[in-house]
């Protein structure tokens, strides 16, 4: 692999979509009174991505920085929490789990017209495909092993001790989830999914017994990591928006609810794919390293988990859609995302109907 290959991301940089522009001046006023090491002249661009927040680089001659801002347009309650990313992306420095810097936190909409906040650019790679084409099977065993060590150092981070006793409630993480979740739906429905709805039907119907509390990211999957541009390690977990308080392993099987989709673009997954050639370890090798990082003995309610994660996937993707026809989404991709939540809806289905 040449060096330029090494260094490859999945992720384009293009200039500010017309939908998204904002006082490009003003923000420089602004980042040049808050930040000691902010001096222009600065450029603006836009990552091609970021579904949820659009994101930015901001890159000077001497440093480049990330903004992530509330979209515009009408937004879903509770949705892009810009604020909620850069509380716990200030909170996670000195835990095992790797973030970038968070710098600052804007909240007045004077400024570019929504909130925002800064952190420090990370260089590496962004690899949104969950077979990491650009490696070999390797270093793709190594980055597994890495992604499944870090989201057991999440749960374990004692959430009390980083000033994140208030981030969420402490327990009901579920109930709560599939009741936000199947609003938002609602809320962004634009035509009848029947399996949607009978997934909903069945996780209410059949909600765990017992509960656990950490802090969880919400979205956590390879293409909100960032790669070391040369080594096989994460070095950054990004897109907090979803954190809160929650069960864990709403995490772990969010992460491998990808084992159950098939392969593709996008949001492919690998469930058709040959993993000992690739050098991915399988659903029960991944869920026996993290259970190894993170003490776990045993993995109670695994169908119900699976089928969760891919109700909230759903749900998440017929957001992004709603956003696509309103022709505010981050990316030009949305419009394909109504036939993406009907394949989590249906593979949240038949998950559900798992015996093990």
């Amino acid at each position: 692999m040449s060096a330029a290959q090494a260094q490859r991301s999945d992720v384009a940089i293009v200039d500010v979509l017309p939908q998204h522009r904002f006082d490009e001046q003003a923000l420089w006023r602004y980042l040049q009174a808050q930040l000691d090491d902010f001096a222009g002249p600065a450029e603006l661009r836009q990552f091609q991505g970021g579904q949820s927040n659009p994101t930015f680089l901001i890159q000077t001659p001497t440093k480049k920085f990330v903004l992530r801002k509330k979209p515009p347009g009408k937004l879903l309650p509770s949705a892009h929490l810009v604020e909620r990313e850069y509380r716990i992306l200030r909170a996670l420095p000195g835990t095992d789990v790797p973030v970038p810097a968070a710098r600052l936190l804007c909240e007045d909409p004077s400024v570019i017209g929504t909130s925002f906040y800064v952190m420090d650019h990370v260089e590496g790679r962004v690899i949104t495909g969950v077979t990491l084409p650009q490696l070999t099977p390797a270093e793709r065993a190594s980055v597994y092993d890495d992604y499944a060590r870090i989201g057991a150092a999440l749960h374990a981070v004692d959430f009390r001790a980083v000033g994140l006793s208030d981030f969420g409630k402490p327990e009901g993480y579920i109930a709560r989830q599939l009741d936000r979740w199947s609003k938002q739906y609602l809320a962004s429905k634009t035509e009848e999914n029947v399996d949607m709805e009978r997934l909903i039907a069945w996780l209410a119907a059949n909600l765990p017994g017992t509960d656990e509390t950490a802090i969880v990211h919400g979205d956590y999957r390879i293409g909100n990591t960032i790669i070391h541009p040369t080594e096989p390690r994460i070095i950054a977990v990004l897109d907090w928006e979803l954190g809160t308080l929650g069960h864990p392993l709403s995490d772990l099987a969010y992460a491998c609810m990808y084992y159950h989709l098939p392969a593709g673009e996008g949001r492919g997954g690998l469930a058709d794919v040959n993993l000992r050639e690739l050098g991915i370890p399988d659903e029960s090798e991944f869920i026996a390293t993290y259970c190894r990082h993170a003490g776990r003995a045993r993995i109670d309610n695994w169908p119900f988990f699976l089928a969760f994660s891919c109700f909230r996937m759903a749900a998440i993707t017929q957001g992004v859609y709603a956003r696509g026809l309103q022709g505010n989404a981050a990316d030009v991709r949305a419009l394909t995302y109504g036939g993406i939540a009907k394949q989590f809806a249906a593979t949240g289905l038949k998950l559900a109907g798992r015996k093990d």
